[in-house]
């Protein structure tokens, strides 16, 4: 059994969709963001940067429970134990993590600073929106053209690469306007054959059930927003 700890976004959903297409049994376990329950010492001692996601595996290596944080670290360790959505050796598992580090260095970082400044961010940060905005165009261009030369990020196999960038890329309407899906029809394509998997139709249910027992963005203290974000009194001197 594996306990994961978390929310409702993108760095989680990840998870969620691994546990489902890998056929492990899971617990999920909310993790009120938004309330502050990462800043709990029960859970900082899961993981020191009280970030989510994070999973107790209780039939770890040598058969002892063991912890993993970090999204992209679940999800190799996931794809080794189970020997699936990820090549053992040689170049295929080589692509598969490159298009992986994609979405964990480009696309999560620049779609979370895009939605940062948009939603969260006070009026007049003209520059942070535009920066942001056009960094998420250039990765999902990157995205685009990938998939314009195979079908899944890792090449010819689903794979975890494609896990991670999902929950990311499936908000291109969400975030950019319902218009910018025209932009990149490989993409939202490839969007549309994801979604439709039933271990992801599973995960997604799962992802909705975890976020209607958390605390919304839009319903978080204005203190709490502080803390989290590192700003106002919790801003560092």
């Amino acid at each position: 059994m594996i306990d994961l700890y978390g929310m409702g976004s993108p760095n989680v959903v990840k998870i969620y969709l691994a546990l489902e297409e890998m056929g492990l049994p899971y617990k999920a376990i909310p993790i009120d963001v938004f309330g502050g329950a990462q800043f709990k010492a029960e859970f900082t001692k899961l993981n020191p940067s009280a970030k989510v996601p994070v999973i107790v595996d209780h039939e770890g290596p040598g058969g002892r429970p063991y912890t993993v944080f970090e999204s992209g670290a679940i999800l190799i360790y996931l794809a080794d134990k189970t020997g699936q959505f990820l090549p053992r050796d040689g170049v295929a598992r080589y692509d598969a993590l490159q298009w992986m580090m994609v979405q964990m260095t480009g696309v999560g970082p620049m779609f979370g600073q895009f939605v940062h400044f948009t939603r969260f961010a006070p009026k007049g940060n003209d520059y942070a929106v535009d920066r942001y905005r056009t960094q998420v165009r250039r990765v999902l261009d990157v995205l685009e053209q990938r998939l314009a030369a195979a079908p899944w990020l890792g090449g010819q196999e689903y794979s975890i690469a494609d896990m991670a960038t999902f929950p990311w890329a499936r908000g291109v309407g969400l975030f950019l306007g319902k218009a910018a899906e025209q932009d990149y029809p490989k993409l939202m394509s490839w969007v549309a054959a994801i979604a439709s998997r039933p271990a992801v139709v599973r995960a997604l249910a799962a992802v909705d059930d975890v976020r209607s027992r958390t605390t919304a963005f839009d319903k978080a203290a204005p203190d709490m927003l502080d803390k989290i974000f590192g700003r106002g009194a919790h801003a560092a001197a």
